[in-house]
């Protein structure tokens, strides 16, 4: 099982499968052809059905720097691995090809070819199923946060020390900045109005509204390009990050605690990651927002005094309650409804694990049945709810601005957010 490392990954949204990895494979393309003059590069499936609204091209361009670059689009040919493909080829001076090269952009920023995984960060982990970890920390004493100790060594509480920063700053940024995210639908920001209204509600009301505004901060952030940590996507960057920071709010918990939840999320996430997926373009948005609503309940479990049998409770609840739930971003941008189920996600991981710390952690159904029924799941959603904005909400929409009263304005009177003609969508 790949160490936390490859799972929370640092990088620019707005997302870890469509824009940081095409970018890092780019990086990857040109050190290995240094006096390529021209590149070419194709996008299959996935990566070119909403390739435009989550930057593709222009991380890869930015990539390349000052070498021109050539963009091409095919999004109903899929590549044999995998849904997000990618092919690059180098040119000389001459005009002759120097290499080709495939590679798939695999979820949560990973990359991988006909080789394989491109990046091994592979940690001692004795155990691949919860169910392990759990008769484990049965037999030794320990919790989860142990387990992760145990296989990463020490070297891994530094890292995840920055993690947190970066996961507090990016909250930071986003209660502050206003105006309107980049993109067709002209989507105002609402992070920071929440946060304003939040802090003159009441007591029980306040702390959802804080935990909203926390996750809408962060989610914006993402969708504006800013930088954050996948937890376990970019699309799903603003679940964890909201509910660690509402529980160092109320709390007078050390910082330690909150690397030691991070850690228990990240074994979660992990897990899921190694026996499923949480790739939006394999198995829907069940594998990122529904991943991440399950790492937060874990990490709220953990911090709240549960026991390992509870937190794994808490952590079944929270994806299994997002089974089935699809991938069908609105113009191809990760805003609608990307931004909201944060929020909502952030929401119910905290009633998760308040509900698994009622209960002395016994239930029927299992994290490890949960992870597989949402793999299987996932394949079995049409390709058009699976990343592709062919389907859904995003299918819905189009069809909603077909009848729109005049072009440009919507319904609401808001000028500008007319379709950009995105031929893929």
């Amino acid at each position: 099982m790949d160490s936390l490392r490859a799972l929370y990954r640092i990088g620019h949204g707005p997302s870890s499968s469509h824009t940081m990895a095409p970018r890092r494979a780019a990086e990857i393309f040109e050190n290995r052809f240094p006096q390529a003059r021209f590149f070419s590069v194709t996008l299959y499936g996935s990566l070119a059905a909403t390739g435009r609204g989550h930057l593709t091209d222009q991380a890869i361009i930015d990539a390349f720097g000052e070498i021109p670059t050539q963009i091409q689009w095919r999004p109903r040919e899929v590549l044999p691995l995998y849904a997000n493909g990618m092919e690059f080829q180098a040119f000389g001076a001459q005009g002759n090809s120097e290499g080709v090269w495939r590679v798939y952009s695999v979820g949560g920023g990973a990359l991988a070819d006909e080789k394989g995984p491109l990046e091994e960060m592979a940690a001692a982990y004795p155990w691949r199923a919860m169910e392990e970890i759990l008769r484990w920390t049965r037999d030794t004493g320990k919790t989860i946060w142990e387990y992760v100790e145990e296989a990463e060594g020490d070297t891994i509480w530094p890292y995840l020390e920055t993690v947190w920063e970066v996961m507090k700053r990016a909250i930071a940024r986003g209660l502050e900045t206003e105006g309107v995210l980049p993109g067709t639908l002209a989507l105002p920001r609402k992070a920071s109005s929440y946060f304003a209204k939040a802090n003159n509600t009441g007591d029980v009301l306040g702390r959802l509204d804080l935990l909203f505004a926390y996750a809408l901060a962060t989610a914006e952030e993402n969708a504006s390009g800013g930088e954050i940590v996948t937890a376990p996507t970019c699309g799903s960057a603003g679940v964890l990050p909201a509910v660690l920071t509402l529980l160092q709010r109320s709390s007078q918990l050390p910082e330690s605690k909150f690397l030691r939840a991070l850690a228990t999320a990240g074994c979660v996430g992990n897990l899921v990651k190694e026996n499923a997926s949480i790739s939006g373009a394999e198995v829907g948005c069940q594998g990122e927002v529904g991943t991440a609503c399950s790492m937060a309940a874990a990490a709220a479990a953990y911090l709240w005094g549960g026991t390992p049998s509870q937190i794994e409770y808490a952590a079944e609840m929270g994806l299994e309650h997002h089974l089935g739930l699809t991938c069908d971003p609105v113009a191809g941008l990760v805003q609608i409804p990307c931004i909201e189920r944060n929020a909502m996600a952030a929401g119910q991981a905290v009633q998760c694990a308040a509900y698994a710390l009622l209960s002395d952690g016994r239930h029927r159904v299992s994290f490890d049945q949960v992870v597989e029924t949402m793999e299987q799941t996932g394949h079995d959603l049409q390709c058009g709810y699976r990343e592709t904005a062919r389907g859904g909400l995003a299918k819905s929409w189009i069809a909603f601005r077909q009848v729109l009263p005049a072009p440009g304005i919507d319904r609401l009177g808001v000028p500008g957010a007319s379709h950009d003609g995105n031929e893929e969508l």
